[in-house]
């Protein structure tokens, strides 16, 4: 087990105190934000109140905003109040809408100072991921710019789409915030049940007032919420388009930060709202300004006091930077532009006259989140060092005593050959005669020699750098002098697209390549491939491993983050008549290395067909469910209550 220690802290300052009064009912003012009904009729609401005092919410840097209001200044006749719901310690975890009329004017909401009890602490090691119960429930909330299906590009869109429904299946209450993007084509129809909640939010940061409005859809147990706001519609992917990444980019994603904080609040969700004890999942820099909202803007008055958040890496080598001058629009006090201070080295500057000064959002998170979770173990020690850091290895390996790595699951529903409608037909690790038929299928498809007895080799992926590309296909010249046929699946740089095209030109009987990304495909070349190659330089965690795994295709990979942590080395002499592993693995990272994997690949499946099943009974029958990791999860919950939240 872990030892349990204080998170290292930042930049420490002394917390502001204020007087809460015990008596008020403020209207159309919960949380930092304003509520509307209709853009024109403001709702009656009780929220926390400050009692002689004012506090400042950012609004051009300036404006400062007074909560206190005594019950003469309830609108008449309108809407509902907010009853508070508590926990066993007195901390409030929801609010309970109820009419008016059923409390007059009696006080129904109070505060209270206690410090979170973390509850108590699962016995199993979160190494281990045995089974265990959950013994202590929480309000989580998901913030992400992706989750499938309703919108993906990669992992992240995985795991914040399937995650959430695990934990919700263990008795949490879990809420995605995620935004509502709209592109005017039939993606849209991916929101068609999320229906508007009839309140509106005005968020200040940027220089102005920002108007966002929340859609809900309640689906396999978890409350999904859309942030929308014109600058989520138009043509592209969540982060650009054809011609780069969109320039607002920070606007977007602070602006789904700040919407996110007041979700918790704000929405009356099944009735009532998850409160202030929550514990909030911030994915990757676009929900980093999460954590430090936290600890910036809404503990120094009373709000979150018992809330915690944990920072989630997926990819640490996009950290939003931006120019330091951007630090204004964020809705932060000026004295925490420390905490996302952030200085490039003279050689990475434009110019001789560039200071090099920006702030860093992820780095931000890093520094005030009570807990820290990357989507392998692997890859949670590679980010400590100078090679898999990317500048921030020094801040990260000096928070490791709150750093942890869980390797993320995948959707045994959707990815499962005994009952996938993608391919052509099915099998099980106990009857596996339709996997050649999903070969024979795809060879047909593609219009390659149909031949179930040649090595078929696959690779599904974004054409870049970080997958490895380059390495495949200079590899592919000696591989194509083998009796093999090999398949390509992905779209991204230009070069790597056309290089593509052009070997498929040269070896019109041996290689295919799909320039783009198509789901059903992807399915089918993972069903109906033997080889599934994956030399990626890093790898935070890698999902496609594991897909192929469950389909009894047997991955090479580079022995790197999450491909390290899941692929283990075949090797055909450690137990008489079995032998262990569920594929190879291969480092350093070069054409020769990874020919000469493949080619032990290729001898295994074509010499020693009992070896091979074997290899592929093991990858099938590994424990890959979202449920192993919801247990790992549970346990670093536990770990971020034991200690106070981040203060500042």
């Amino acid at each position: 087990m872990e030892t349990l220690q204080t998170p290292s802290r930042f930049l420490c300052r002394k917390s502001t105190e204020i007087a809460v009064s015990k008596s008020f009912s403020a209207v159309g003012k919960v949380g930092f934000g304003f509520l509307y009904r209709n853009r024109k009729k403001r709702i009656g609401i009780h929220s926390l109140v400050v009692k002689r005092r004012s506090y400042t919410e950012a609004h051009n840097g300036e404006d400062s905003i007074r909560s206190g209001r005594n019950s003469q200044d309830k609108e008449q006749g309108e809407g509902l109040l907010l009853g508070t719901e508590r926990d066993n310690s007195g901390s409030v975890v929801g609010f309970q809408l109820i009419p008016q009329s059923a409390t007059g004017d009696e006080n129904i909401m109070k505060t209270h100072d206690n410090t979170v009890n973390g509850g108590e602490e699962l016995s199993e090691d979160i190494e281990r991921g045995e089974e265990a119960s959950t013994k202590v429930t929480h309000n989580v909330v998901f913030v992400t710019a992706e989750a499938a299906p309703y919108s993906k590009t990669g992992g992240l869109g995985d795991v914040c789409g399937s995650l959430p429904m695990a934990l919700a299946a263990r008795g949490h209450r879990v809420m995605v915030v995620s935004p509502r993007y709209l592109d005017g084509g039939p993606s849209d129809e991916k929101f068609a049940n999320a229906v508007e909640v009839d309140q509106q939010s005005k968020i200040y940061c940027f220089g102005g007032a920002q108007e966002v409005k929340f859609f809900h859809e309640y689906r396999g147990g978890v409350d999904w919420v859309f942030v929308d706001h014109p600058s989520y519609h138009r043509p592209g992917t969540p982060y650009g388009d054809n011609f780069g990444a969109f320039g607002d980019n920070q606007f977007r994603f602070n602006l789904l930060c700040h919407a996110a904080c007041e979700a918790p609040l704000v929405l009356p969700l099944g009735g009532f709202t998850y409160g202030e004890k929550c514990i909030f999942l911030a994915n990757d820099w676009h929900a980093s300004l999460v954590p430090v909202l936290l600890a910036a803007k809404y503990r120094p008055y009373g709000v979150y006091k018992d809330a915690r958040s944990i920072v989630v890496i997926h990819n640490l080598a996009h950290q939003g930077v931006e120019p330091a001058a951007t630090y204004k629009y964020l809705g932060l006090p000026p004295e925490w532009y420390r905490a996302l201070e952030w200085v490039f080295p003279t050689w990475a500057r434009t110019h001789a006259l560039d200071t090099g000064e920006a702030v860093n959002v992820l780095k931000g998170a890093i520094v005030t989140a009570d807990r820290i979770v990357t989507v392998s173990q692997g890859y949670s020690w590679e980010i400590t060092t100078p090679e898999g850091g990317y500048g921030l290895h020094g801040l990260l390996s000096s928070r490791k005593a709150v750093l942890n790595g869980i390797t993320n699951g995948i959707d045994a529903n959707e990815w499962n050959p005994s009952s996938d409608e993608h391919i052509a037909s099915h099998y099980s690790v106990h009857d596996l005669s339709g996997k050649v038929q999903c070969k024979i299928a795809l060879q047909k498809e593609l219009g390659l020699p149909i031949r179930p007895e040649c090595p078929l080799i696959g690779f599904i992926g974004r054409l870049d750098y970080q997958k490895g590309v380059d390495i495949i296909l200079s590899a592919i010249p000696e591989l194509m002098q083998d009796d093999v046929q090999f398949i390509m699946l992905g779209s991204g740089e230009k070069q790597y697209e056309e290089w593509m095209r052009n070997l498929e030109s040269v070896y019109k009987e041996k290689f295919r390549g799909w320039v783009g990304f198509n789901v059903p495909v992807s399915h089918r070349i993972t069903a109906g491939c033997d080889i599934l190659a994956m030399p990626s330089r890093f790898e935070p965690c890698g999902l496609n491993q594991l897909y192929a795994m469950r389909y009894g295709t047997i991955p090479v990979v580079h022995s790197t983050g999450g491909l390290r942590d899941t692929v283990k080395n075949f090797n055909p002499y450690a137990r008489e008549h079995s032998g262990e592993g569920t594929g190879w693995t291969f480092s350093p990272l070069s054409r020769e290395n990874l020919l000469t994997a493949l080619k032990l690949a290729i001898g295994t499946y074509i010499e020693h067909k009992s070896s091979w099943e074997g290899l592929m009974k093991r990858g099938m029958e590994r424990e890959s469910t979202w449920d192993n990791a919801a247990i790992q999860y549970e346990q670093v919950f536990e770990w971020a209550f034991t200690d106070p939240p981040y203060a500042g």
